[in-house]
């Protein structure tokens, strides 16, 4: 009798256990494995879709820009360039150090009937800060000035440059976005010690290709 009984009461709690409500809240979900963005992802979402076309076609810029200049004898000016002309020259550790540089423009392509294929410019002073998590490049001198900031992208030979372009008396520039006819999208390029390049291509004044080079000013101010 005593087994019968204790056999029963096994029955009875088993019976009662599966009787039993869920916690409320019911079953526990599945964990989800959130993916944190990619670098490229960030200056993606702020770029335009017409400035991520031109960032995505840069080798088609190098392309048309040396032939222009090719065809129309500035073979010489190439060589001369060097690595600034190369396509492929960027290096690791693209990013540049905070302070004052000589930058120059060397602008590859026809903007129309008439024009040079090949135009080098004399040089300016620019000015690379940092603002935020962010390094910022200002020109500094002349009648259009270009700033933007430096974004982090998924290949490390390289930033992604976002930015726009003062004119005139203008203080300040506006922000990218705010004028699309002002906007600029390039890349920035460590090509040997001590010197930079930013590669704009298909930019907005007809070129196929402009080339910013910045080294730094031998004589840095001393801070306060």
């Amino acid at each position: 009798m005593a087994t019968a009984r204790i056999s029963l009461a096994l029955t009875a709690l088993v019976a009662l256990v599966g009787c039993q409500t869920e916690p409320r809240g019911g079953r526990p979900r599945p964990v989800v494995n959130v993916v944190a963005p990619t670098k490229a992802e960030a200056w993606m979402a702020i770029a335009s879709a017409a400035d991520v076309q031109r960032l995505n076609n840069v080798t088609g810029a190098w392309a048309a820009g040396l032939k222009d200049a090719r065809d129309a004898n500035f073979v010489t000016a190439i060589r001369e360039e060097g690595t600034l002309l190369k396509t492929d020259a960027g290096l690791p550790r693209p990013a540049p150090t905070p302070g004052s540089y000589n930058c120059r423009l060397v602008r590859l392509g026809k903007t129309g009937k008439g024009t040079p294929a090949l135009e080098r410019f004399k040089p300016f002073f620019c000015y690379v800060q940092v603002e935020g998590d962010l390094l910022t490049i200002v020109k500094q001198t002349g009648s259009t000035r270009p700033a933007g900031r430096l974004w982090e992208d998924n290949d490390e030979r390289r930033l992604i440059f976002l930015g726009s372009l003062a004119l005139g008396d203008e203080e300040q520039p506006i922000a990218y976005g705010e004028n699309p006819k002002r906007d600029m999208a390039g890349i920035f390029e460590r090509i040997a010690p001590f010197r930079w390049r930013l590669v704009i291509p298909w930019p907005q004044d007809g070129a196929k290709l402009n080339v910013f080079e910045l080294t730094p000013v031998a004589a840095q101010p001393q801070p306060e």
